[in-house]
């Protein structure tokens, strides 16, 4: 039957819906993370064997700490590095030996003079009994600059020490009482026959250039050298010191002090700025000897055959005979300060890095004090120090007689010390 309506119809398919089954998902990594990933699993182990793989999440103490020059041993990035190792960062507050010794100590953990004149007046402050260190010695030397080396030999003032092989030294022993002679006569350089060893010419006076004694226990120990020299080898305050120029009446350490007043060269500067003036490239010019440490001597000149495969042989040492040899000591102002005092005695890496910075480190029980370093030395084709045959080392005056001297010949102004210390 035909609908009336119209036309046949054939009857509409419902609509079919497909549906597909899910594809599973894939992970792709970029091929530059896939790359590292054996760098990251290799740097990963490595920390964990050196035991670093937590040291961002360690806490780091920090121990202040007032130092004088030997505070480069402490600015060393090795020694930060090893420092670090152990949990401990050092803040560096710098300043001369003798100012730390007469300046107020309040919020210091550790303090660090150059010396044991220095040393001695910080341990009388205190109130309680205190942990030390003396990790290592240097000795005081005079730096200068080849031609003037040759030229205080051939004055018969200095003698060359013997380099192996039989090129050109970089050290010399120095005659202090024939040395003191020329500077006391106000000679010049070319009085005493520069110019026959230079091309140039110097009519400035035969001086060393030192620190200030009022701050520097560098400059103040050669003070202690030229007052044992003028006072007849003898400590001023000695009593009946024999041969020593004693004045007909008065105080005989101040009559030493005027005596050895005008043989100084007075700079107001800290140890290490002075060795930064020796060691630049205008050092010559800054000044023909400068006084410095043997350390940083060497420590120089190992840089220097690192960088360029050779000694710089245009900058040498004088050993003053008689000679002083320095004993920083690190002295502990309480519990932090007790941490580091420790590892610098008792840490083998920290030690092998002091003899690396040029220090002459204190073993016990173990090979000399001198032996581990000429070693060192050798392995990096530096010439070796020699002895001098003339071992008269200079006895330091008591604190009391020192101070005196220094005081007058630096015309220091009072020490300012907080009351409670």
């Amino acid at each position: 039957m035909r609908d009336a309506s119209g036309p046949d119809r054939t009857p509409s398919e419902e609509p079919r819906l497909t549906t597909r089954r899910p594809t599973r998902r894939r992970h792709r990594h970029p091929r530059h993370v896939l790359a590292a990933l054996p760098l990251a699993v290799a740097g990963l182990l490595a920390l964990t064997i050196s035991g670093n793989a937590l040291r961002p999440f360690e806490r780091i103490t920090t121990i202040d700490g007032k130092m004088a020059s030997k505070s480069d041993f402490f600015k060393d990035p090795e020694v930060q590095r090893l420092l670090l190792k152990h949990g401990i960062r050092v803040e560096i507050h710098r300043l001369g030996s003798r100012g730390i010794a007469t300046q107020s100590l309040r919020g210091m953990d550790v303090v660090f003079p150059s010396g044991q004149p220095a040393a001695k007046l910080i341990l009388q402050r205190q109130q309680r009994s205190v942990r030390t260190a003396r990790p290592f010695v240097t000795p005081l030397v005079l730096g200068t600059f080849r031609d003037y080396a040759k030229t205080l030999v051939a004055r018969g003032v200095a003698r060359p020490q013997k380099a192996a092989g039989g090129g050109d030294t970089l050290y010399y022993d120095l005659d202090m009482h024939a040395f003191l002679k020329l500077i006391e006569e106000e000679r010049t350089w070319n009085d005493v026959g520069f110019r026959d060893h230079s091309r140039r010419s110097n009519g400035g006076r035969v001086l060393v250039r030192t620190s200030s004694v009022c701050e520097s226990n560098a400059a103040g120990t050669y003070l202690s050298i030229l007052a044992f020299v003028k006072n007849g080898n003898q400590a001023p305050g000695t009593e009946r010191a024999k041969g020593a120029e004693r004045p007909a009446s008065g105080d005989p350490v101040l009559g030493v002090a005027a005596r050895v007043k005008p043989l100084i060269n007075l700079q107001g500067m800290a140890a290490d700025e002075q060795a930064d003036s020796y060691f630049s490239d205008e050092g010559e010019s800054i000044a023909p000897v400068s006084l410095v440490y043997e350390h940083q001597f060497l420590k120089h000149q190992v840089d220097h055959q690192k960088k360029r495969g050779e000694q710089d042989d245009r900058r040498v040492l004088l050993y003053p005979s008689p000679h002083a040899l320095t004993e920083p000591e690190m002295i502990s102002l309480g519990e932090q300060g007790d941490r580091l005092t420790d590892l610098m005695e008792s840490d083998a890496a920290l030690r092998r890095r002091a003899i690396e910075l040029g220090f002459r480190v204190r073993f016990s029980g173990e090979d000399g004090t001198s032996e581990q370093l000429n070693a060192y030395l050798r392995e990096h084709e530096v010439q070796v120090p020699t002895p001098n045959p003339d071992q008269t080392k200079v006895d330091a005056p008591d604190l009391d007689a020192l101070e005196r001297i220094i005081n007058h010949v630096g015309s220091c102004r009072p020490p300012g010390q907080d009351d409670d210390e």
